[in-house]
């Protein structure tokens, strides 16, 4: 399978399904364009001129492929993510569910110092040294009692933008519009990576919102969001603090996450990392693994190369000209 993400935001189109192609119509635009539905993660509608018809959703989701729509201002505000994943979902949700206290808690400590570690590597690479984020990361307990996430967010966000002023709020300006939209990206490909694990992405191990259908997600995003904090803080010098999101700051961003990174001397992709992330966290949820297996991210290289170099209809490579 191949992993694509589309973004269609610069121009309307209607969208539709004809031999399990999606096909792309563009007003005055001569020939649609079509791509197999099966090779692609995400479709990220941000054109209010845009249409798109059920049996292309139902496809979609049939696919494995998340559907994520966004407001007037370009940062998406609705997931649509596939029911069925997995042939022993009801199994596997089931002991999701009654997961213990405990075991959650576990989980969680080794997510947040995953993250941590992610972090610090970051730092690492940008400015020469990892501030101490590796010896908070040993420091962190079951269930991350002492808040060690919140003590190594403090030190890293404003070295991370050379600022300390800066504060990481979704609410905020100046680089938070593009973590915004980097991190609900991110989100949507972990929440596909989950579902196909045949887990539910809104049953969290430590975040729970009522009104927040991506529990599961959010949790174990955590350690890949440097991923997005790289892009941003190498673009922010040429985008400028007081830019807004355009076509080239979405590509830069979205050519992260569709990049290939140096773990353990292989070269691996976002979407391969969060199926073994998804797989291994179910085999802990499921009582078939003692512990979580993530990235050793003190043995991780920077992002290689954008895996789809040609032309976009934003994010990855075009699809074919062709009659559907």
């Amino acid at each position: 399978m191949t992993d694509r993400i589309l973004d269609f935001s610069e121009s309307g189109a209607h969208l539709s399904l004809q031999y399990n192609q999606l096909v792309i119509r563009r007003e005055g635009a001569g020939k649609p364009i079509t791509t197999p539905v099966e090779e692609l993660a995400a479709l990220i509608l941000s054109n209010p001129a845009i249409t798109i018809t059920l049996p292309l959703m139902a496809a979609l989701a049939e696919a494995g492929a998340v559907l994520v729509v966004c407001g007037a201002n370009h940062i998406p505000i609705s997931l649509l993510t596939p029911l069925q994943g997995h042939s022993t979902q009801a199994e596997r949700m089931a002991r999701q569910a009654a997961a213990p206290l405990p075991l959650r808690k576990r989980i969680w400590k080794t997510i947040v110092q995953s993250k941590i570690r992610s972090q610090a590597r970051l730092l690492e690479e940008l400015t020469g040294g990892d501030a101490g984020l590796r010896a908070i990361a040993n420091r962190v307990r079951s269930g991350d009692p002492d808040n060690c996430e919140a003590h190594a967010a403090r030190v890293y966000w404003p070295l991370l933008f050379g600022n300390p002023e800066f504060r990481r709020n979704p609410e905020g300006e100046g680089a938070n519009p593009f973590l915004n939209y980097g991190y609900a990206i991110l989100r949507a490909i972990t929440a596909r990576a989950l579902c196909a694990t045949g887990l539910h992405p809104s049953l969290g191990v430590h975040h729970h919102n009522r009104y927040d259908a991506c529990c599961l997600a959010d949790d174990l995003m955590e350690p890949f969001r440097p991923i997005v904090d790289r892009a941003v803080a190498k673009g922010l010098p040429e985008w400028g603090p007081d830019a807004e999101m355009n076509r080239d700051i979405k590509r830069a961003l979205l050519g992260a996450l569709t990049a290939e990174v140096e773990i353990e001397g292989q070269s691996r992709s976002l979407f391969d990392l969060l199926r073994h992330a998804s797989a291994s966290l179910a085999a802990v949820l499921c009582g078939e693994a003692a512990n979580m297996r993530l990235p050793a991210w003190e043995k991780t290289g920077v992002a290689l190369r954008n895996r789809n170099d040609e032309d976009q209809p934003l994010e990855t490579r075009s699809p074919k000209e062709e009659e559907p």
